[in-house]
């Protein structure tokens, strides 16, 4: 079988604001043979614990995701003339059962894994993480992670609930989905209930990058030393778009002040090109709170670089 190397539908082709509303304004298929890299939404939003909204945040990116052009510029990068990717539609979630969703987002994806594609997703509250990952590792095996987050999700229960946004990664250590030795979190802030809420992550193996070790500084030489610890075995990448500081990304649920800069966020995705990187996701984005956009429109350029740091992407 030929692959095609499916393009995204240009400016001049057909107006921004008409044409396609998938990410990226590429084909729709249901077909997945062939496929590289597949955009994928989870409009979930009842794992929150503040401002819910998420479920509309697969939309939204996908509506401000028609200025990105094929071709990276700053990077080289040329996804599309290397890699099939095409947008694979939305997981059918139950809006009224969270723990029911979690298994048909789980089913979906393990369902993705009879296909060589890396899934890259659209979310949703950060409950979606597990799901994928409990997928994923039925083909890869625990998997490395680099988690970018205000929080770290690793709460035991949230209102006696084991499943919820912020129980994520507990969860995935307690089901051995991650290795341990290869685990890093960046962003982290703002307060906890006991000086030990940051903690249970680091006693687990991982690495904790605290947001103010990030302030006023590239992100650069993080990202090479991330490189080294994760080495030549499966990654993923969790992005909460509330590892940013509000002023970049205010539409979200869980807003944290002393985050990190949109380039800082930029430098992250970057710096995972050479990784065996099998999928990543970009989580709580809030369309209500958003009323320019441009939480949405960061969102969407953030998943174009994850696809940009795939493995097999032709670079100039």
């Amino acid at each position: 079988m030929q692959k095609i190397f499916h393009q995204p539908q240009g400016g001049n082709e057909m107006p921004r604001f008409a044409g396609r509303g998938t990410m990226l304004r590429l084909p729709f298929v249901e077909n997945l043979e062939g496929l590289d890299a597949a955009f994928i939404g989870v409009p979930l939003d009842i794992g929150t614990s503040q401002r819910a909204g998420t479920r509309y945040g697969p939309r939204h990116i996908r509506n401000e995701s028609v200025m990105i052009r094929p071709f990276n510029m700053a990077t080289g990068a040329a996804p599309f003339e290397s890699l099939s990717v095409a947008d694979i539609g939305d997981v059918a979630i139950n809006t009224y059962n969270l723990i029911k969703s979690v298994d048909i987002i789980e089913a979906h994806y393990t369902r993705l894994g009879a296909h060589p594609l890396a899934p890259l997703t659209l979310g949703g509250d950060h409950t979606i993480t597990l799901p994928i990952l409990r997928a994923l590792v039925k083909k890869h095996g625990p998997v490395g992670l680099i988690h970018v987050d205000a929080h770290t999700d690793t709460n035991d229960e949230m209102f006696g609930e084991k499943i919820a946004h912020g129980t994520t990664f507990r969860r995935a250590v307690e089901e051995g989905l991650l290795d341990l030795e290869r685990v890093v979190q960046i962003g982290q802030r703002a307060q906890g209930y006991t000086a030990e809420d940051f903690r249970w992550g680091v006693k687990q193996g991982f690495r904790l990058v605290q947001a103010e070790e990030c302030w006023h500084k590239s992100l650069a030489p993080l990202m090479a030393e991330v490189r080294q610890q994760m080495g030549s075995g499966p990654v993923y990448l969790t992005f909460d778009i509330d590892g940013l500081d509000p002023i970049w990304a205010p539409g979200t649920g869980t807003p944290e002040v002393g985050g990190l800069t949109s380039i800082q966020g930029l430098e992250i995705v970057r710096g995972c090109r050479g990784l065996n990187l099998i999928g990543g996701d970009l989580v709580e984005v809030s369309p209500p709170y958003d009323v320019s956009g441009n939480t949405s429109q960061l969102a969407a350029n953030l998943l174009y670089e994850m696809l940009c740091v795939l493995p097999g992407v032709k670079y100039y």
